[in-house]
């Protein structure tokens, strides 16, 4: 594969991003609607929390944390500019599970070029997220 000089700087910039002080610690869903897309992402992942806090819910505790937050705003949910993605073991299997969830699906699983099996969809607040299964 050949690398232009831009992706080549591109890629060079990332990986500053990795190995500098900086890290990403957290992504928040703001909402105004927190118990519904606790409840949504809770079931997709296949977490529990122990919380119905009405404000905030941390959903995944890991070095990148997933939180729902009501900050307070009034929210569009014209949601355009973001999407949030996970890879996942068996796509078909949480293909399945999406669908239960009543989720409006964008894209059913797809083979990409790259090596992996894509598919993506709308969460209660019209977010697009992705989940991909690496092919091996």
């Amino acid at each position: 594969m050949t690398i232009g000089m831009g992706d080549a700087f591109q890629s060079q910039q990332l990986n500053k991003g990795v190995m500098g002080a900086m890290k990403l610690g957290e992504v928040s869903l703001l909402t105004n609607q927190v118990i519904r897309m606790s409840m949504f992402y809770k079931e997709l992942l296949e977490v529990e929390n122990n919380s119905n806090d009405e404000v905030h819910q941390t959903i995944i505790e890991q070095e990148t944390m997933l939180t729902i937050y009501d900050d307070g705003s009034v929210k569009n949910n014209k949601n355009q500019n973001i999407c949030i993605a996970f890879t996942v073991e068996d796509i078909e299997k949480e293909y399945q599970k999406v669908l239960k969830l009543g989720a409006k699906v964008i894209e059913e699983p797809t083979t990409r070029p790259w090596g992996t099996k894509n598919m993506s969809f709308f969460d209660p607040d019209g977010n697009v997220v992705y989940l991909r299964e690496i092919i091996s």
